[in-house]
C-alpha cells in the first residue's frame, strides 16, 4: 500500500508555549467538570444534583469565556457563537444539543448536519459587503397570460467561490462536502459546481492521542494534483479533534509542489487543541466551526463531543468490508442523491476516471 504517515509528535511541535498554557488551563477546568459528571450520575438526592448542575453551568460559562478570549487573539479561528449576533446563539446551541443527544437518530442527525453547514457557509461568506449584486432571471410555472419571470438579486461572491475545490478526507466528511459544494453552486451566478478531491485517511484508534498515527492511503484516494495548485481548498469535516487528518493531506500536497491559494476547514464541532494545531501547522488556513469544545481525551476523542459523527451520518461499516465512496453515496438513497445530483456526478467522474487516480508515493511526515 502506498501511504503517507503523520505522527502525533509532529503535530504537537507546531503548538506555542502560550498554546500549551491555554490548553493546560482548559484541561484543569474540564477535570472539575468530570467530577460534576460523576456526582450527577451517582447522586440520588435532588439538592445535591441541583448544586452540581449549578456548578456545571458555572464551569461551562468559565470555559466558554476562556475559549472566546483565546479565539479573539487568533483571526484564523472563526467560531459561530463568538462572531455572530447574540440573537443567533440560541439557534446554534439548540442545533448542537440535538446533534449531541443520544436520542437523535440517523435521519434527524442528517437533517441537523445539513442545517449546520448552511449556517457555516453564511459565517464564512455572508459577511461580504453587499455592494456588488448578481441578478437571476427565473422562469416560473405561471404562463397566463404570458410566461412569467422573476428577478432575484444576491451578493456577488463569485470571485471567492469559483476557485474552490471540495476536498473529502473521511467517511463522515462526504455529506458535509456535498452540502458545502451545493451552497457554492447556489450562490454562484454561473452555477459553479466544485471539482472534488477524495482522500482516504485512517488513524490508529487503539493508540493514545500522544502516539497517534494518521495514515493517508494513496491507493484508495482520488485526486488530480493539477486541479489543486493555486486553488481555494475547502475541507468539511464534522469533527476536528486533533487536526491530524487535514495536516497530513496538506503536507503531502505541499511535498508534491502544490501551493493552495487558501485552505478553509469547516467543522460542526472543533476541539480547541485541534483548531490551534491546524492554524499553527498550515499557512493561509482558516477554521470555521459552529461550536468549540474544550478538550480531547487520551484516545483523541472530543469531550463532551457527540460520538462518531461518521457512523451517525452514514451508519457503521463492516470491519472486513468497508464501503467505498460510491457505495456510501448509494446508501444515502434517492432523496440525497437527487438533491446533490451535480455533486454526485462530479464525484463519480473523479473516482471512475483513471487519470485522476492519486499518484502513488510513500512518505513518513515527521
Amino acid at each position: 500500500m502506498s501511504k503517507v504517515i503523520l505522527k502525533a509528535e509532529a503535530l504537537d511541535g507546531y503548538l506555542t508555549d502560550t498554546d500549551r498554557e491555554n490548553l493546560g488551563q482548559m484541561e484543569a477546568l474540564y477535570r472539575q467538570v468530570l467530577l460534576c459528571f460523576n456526582t450527577l450520575s451517582t447522586s440520588r438526592g435532588q439538592k445535591e444534583q441541583q448544586r452540581e448542575e449549578e456548578r456545571l453551568i458555572k464551569l461551562y460559562n468559565e470555559m466558554g469565556t476562556v475559549m472566546q478570549n483565546i479565539c479573539k487573539q487568533e483571526p484564523a479561528l472563526n467560531v459561530y457563537s463568538f462572531q455572530t449576533p447574540q440573537e443567533n446563539h440560541a439557534e446554534a446551541s439548540r442545533l448542537i444539543a440535538k446533534l449531541r443527544d443520544l436520542r437523535t437518530e440517523h435521519q434527524e442527525f442528517v437533517y441537523y448536519t445539513q442545517r449546520a453547514y448552511e449556517m457555516l457557509f453564511k459565517l464564512a461568506f455572508g459577511g461580504i459587503a453587499d455592494t456588488n449584486k448578481n441578478y437571476f432571471f427565473i422562469r416560473t410555472p405561471v404562463t397566463m397570460p404570458v410566461q412569467n419571470y422573476a428577478v432575484h438579486k444576491i451578493t456577488n461572491i463569485d470571485e471567492r467561490i469559483e476557485n474552490t475545490v471540495m476536498c473529502v478526507m473521511l467517511r463522515g466528511a462526504l455529506l458535509p462536502a456535498l452540502i458545502m459544494s451545493k451552497e457554492i453552486q447556489e450562490y454562484s451566478s454561473h452555477g459553479y459546481v466544485t471539482p472534488f478531491a477524495l482522500f482516504r485517511i485512517n488513524r490508529h484508534d487503539e493508540r493514545h492521542e500522544e502516539d497517534m498515527e494518521y495514515i493517508l492511503d494513496l491507493d484508495r484516494s482520488y485526486f488530480d494534483l493539477a486541479l489543486l495548485h493555486d486553488k481555494d481548498l475547502i475541507f468539511a469535516d464534522p469533527m476536528n479533534a486533533t487536526g491530524g487528518s487535514l495536516v497530513t493531506v496538506i503536507k503531502h500536497l505541499q511535498s508534491k509542489g502544490i501551493k493552495p491559494r487558501s485552505i478553509q476547514f469547516f467543522n460542526i464541532i472543533a476541539a480547541l487543541k485541534g483548531a490551534l494545531r491546524t492554524i499553527r501547522a498550515l499557512d493561509n488556513c482558516a477554521v470555521f466551526t459552529l461550536w468549540m469544545d474544550p478538550v480531547i481525551n487520551e484516545y483523541a476523542y472530543i469531550m463532551p463531543g457527540l460520538g462518531d459523527a461518521g457512523d451517525r451520518i452514514n451508519g457503521s461499516d463492516s470491519k472486513d468490508y468497508p464501503r467505498n465512496i460510491i457505495q456510501l453515496i448509494a446508501d444515502y438513497g434517492s432523496t440525497i442523491t437527487q438533491l446533490y445530483r451535480a455533486q454526485v456526478r462530479k464525484i463519480e467522474e473523479t473516482v471512475l476516471n483513471p487519470a485522476r487516480k492519486a499518484e502513488p508515493a510513500t512518505e513518513d511526515l515527521r
